[in-house]
């Protein structure tokens, strides 16, 4: 990861704290992809993706999270999962930063598990 992305992924989980999630993992990775943020909010388990992007030119940093990415973070949701006793409601996250904008987008990706 370069220093602009490893920037972000602070920023990112810092944001999340102070809207009093708890981060419990980062750069969670295995043979299926990577979790850029795992945290908890209550009892909910939450994958969360950063994207950043210096501008919403070709769509932005939302639009950057294709098919391929999706499936790559569902199955490493799932192989984490795997090491957990107890299986806790899930859901994703994206944080996305366009230039100065931060949004922060829940339950964005459906895992239909």
């Amino acid at each position: 990861m370069n220093l602009r992305g490893a920037a972000a992924e602070d920023a990112a989980a810092q944001f999340l704290q102070r809207q009093g999630l708890r981060i419990v993992a980062r750069n969670w990775s295995c043979r299926c992809g990577e979790l850029d943020l795992i945290a908890r909010e209550g009892d909910t388990l939450v994958f969360i993706e950063v994207r950043q992007r210096t501008s919403n030119g070709y769509g932005g940093a939302a639009a950057s999270i294709g098919a391929t990415k999706r499936a790559k973070l569902t199955a490493a949701a799932q192989a984490y999962l795997q090491t957990l006793p107890v299986i806790p409601p899930c859901r994703f996250d994206a944080i996305c930063m366009d230039g100065t904008k931060t949004e922060w987008l829940k339950n964005c990706i459906d895992a239909s598990w």
